[in-house]
């Protein structure tokens, strides 16, 4: 009976330190035993039997959302991606929407779920409607991987249209947790993407689009740079996003003449020559820029 407990912990071993941002240790010092915790794992599988059964009277029919949740480190755009059980591919987080609930209020319960962050910046960008979207994708045998016995005609297995939602966070912020579905929650970047499942990277790639468009008139950097940053991260993070290099004399003259950054009159530590100094987003000013434009662009 141990034996069998101690593998039951080990399967779920990942799922559980993502599911607390504590980590392991600070949950085994919660629960009393080794069965009280490998109960949660056992809970959460049961939670998702019951949104399987009976979810059609509380989620909406034939509606799901699709999270592309960006984050940048190391001078890299990075992506969240989920490794479904028994797959190959990986997949874009996302869910269902409760009927009493908007897609914003969706998509910022499933953005929590899997990162623990709330109050996030979150837009709708595309509604993607192909009828065959779902075609190769298998519901019945997904659930199945988890010990969920479906019918062909389970409301699961129906027709989806999905609405794209984006995502901009703070890589440092983020403790990425993979739901009962998936094996890993995991930063990928952006350029060493594969194949995704369904209609995933047509997904992904729509929202990178819109992004760069929205450049061309909206500020950005405030959720994804940390507090303080120099000139030079915040056009690098622009150069990622546009995927194209920037004039830095001009560049910094025109988002210096846009009045969202307060220099801080203090520099960078621990760099070899001359230290630049640290900026930070005026918040006011920033939220200003986002609701009239950007007059000149970057």
């Amino acid at each position: 009976m141990i034996l069998l407990g101690m593998l039951t912990l080990l399967s779920c071993k990942m799922r559980i330190i993502f599911e607390d941002k504590l980590g392991l240790n600070n949950l085994l010092s919660k629960f009393d035993s080794l069965t009280n915790l490998v109960s949660i794992c056992m809970k959460k599988q049961e939670d998702w039997k019951a949104i399987v059964l009976e979810g059609h009277h509380n989620y909406l029919p034939n509606l799901s959302i699709d999270c592309v949740v960006l984050g940048f480190h190391d001078n890299q755009l990075k992506v969240l991606l989920l490794k479904p059980k028994q797959k190959k591919e990986w997949a874009l987080p996302g869910g269902f929407v409760l009927l009493n609930e908007t897609i914003e209020e969706a998509g910022s319960r499933t953005l929590y779920e899997r990162t623990g962050l709330k109050d996030t910046f979150l837009e709708q960008f595309h509604t993607f409607s192909d009828p065959d979207r779902t075609k190769h994708h298998s519901s019945v045998e997904e659930f199945k991987n988890i010990g969920i016995d479906i019918q062909p005609d389970n409301w699961t297995t129906k027709r989806f249209l999905t609405v794209g939602l984006y995502a901009l966070v703070e890589f440092s912020k983020v403790v990425p947790r993979p739901n009962v579905l998936s094996d890993y929650c995991e930063w990928w970047d952006i350029h060493k993407i594969g194949d995704l499942i369904l209609d995933h990277n047509k997904i992904l790639n729509k929202a990178l689009e819109v992004l760069r468009l929205q450049l061309k008139y909206k500020p950005i950097g405030y959720n994804l740079l940390p507090q303080k940053f120099t000139l030079s991260e915040l056009q690098k993070l622009y150069e990622t996003l546009l995927d194209r290099k920037l004039d830095r004399g001009n560049f910094n003259r025109k988002i210096l003449s846009y009045n969202f950054l307060t220099n801080l009159d203090e520099k960078k530590s621990g760099v070899a020559h001359k230290a630049p100094f640290l900026y930070s987003f005026n918040l006011e000013m920033y939220k200003k820029a986002l609701a009239e434009g950007l007059s000149g662009g970057i």
